[in-house]
């Protein structure tokens, strides 16, 4: 199979998941790719944090955040997209026409290969699966990265290739970052301060972790209701 072979399924599939007949799909679609939507979470994050780690800790984590974010997002938005210049689909003058927008959603620059949303999403949701070592808070924040991550197909915004290799990218970005900040914070003596069955293998407290679980699903209940709300709207 050669790339134009690779490039029309790619398309074919993206006709497939792109869009559909219900509205409600279309309003949960639109809100959950919002990024405003997810602020409850990032700030119950926080407070998960700065609870089990002291504020130099803390800090510390919080800025490999960043440098995660900022490395998944400049190998995607700096590197791929400038390197590839594919258009997204919403913004390939041969394809736009053909697909499926909500609410005439054309969010972005007119490049999509890689997808930064994919590639940041599941670099945090790798990162701090690897911090914390749950299994709820594993599954939640990958459910996290995957869900707003598909709306963008089903947006229109950017093809199923794009959000596969930004995933990939994310995930090893989310990786790299973990095992440097793991040697780091080895170097500088950081230690969980105390390991019991209330804790997880790295110091972190569950109920607290359970806060945030509780979080993700509220904003997911959040979307379904206001998507429901909106979703007449959204074409009138």
């Amino acid at each position: 199979m050669d790339i134009q072979q690779l490039i029309d399924f790619d398309k074919l599939l993206l006709m497939k998941l792109n869009g559909s007949d219900s509205l409600f799909w279309d309003g949960f679609m639109y809100i959950v790719t919002d990024t405003k939507t997810w602020i409850p979470a990032a700030v119950a994050l926080l407070y998960v944090i700065f609870k089990n780690n002291s504020l130099r800790q803390g800090g510390m984590i919080l800025l490999f955040i960043a440098l995660v974010i900022t490395l998944a997002d400049q190998t995607s938005s700096g590197i791929c997209k400038p390197l590839f210049e594919r258009f997204r689909p919403t913004k390939d003058p041969e394809f736009m026409q053909m697909v499926n927008v909500v609410n005439n959603y054309r969010a972005g620059g007119r490049f999509g290969f890689i997808s930064s949303h994919a590639a940041n999403t599941f670099a945090v949701a790798t990162f701090l699966s690897l911090l914390v070592k749950n299994g709820k808070m594993t599954v939640m924040m990958f459910l996290w990265a995957l869900i707003p991550t598909y709306s963008r197909v089903y947006l229109g915004v950017h093809y199923p290739g794009d959000i596969f290799f930004g995933t990939m990218d994310g995930i090893l970005c989310g990786f790299v970052m973990y095992l440097i900040y793991r040697f780091v914070s080895k170097k500088i003596s950081l230690r969980p301060r105390f390991i019991s069955t209330q804790y997880t293998t790295s110091g972190y407290d569950v109920q607290s972790i359970n806060i945030v679980v509780l979080v993700l699903l509220l904003t997911y209940f959040f979307a379904v209701i206001y998507g429901m709300v909106i979703s007449k709207s959204l074409y009138f």
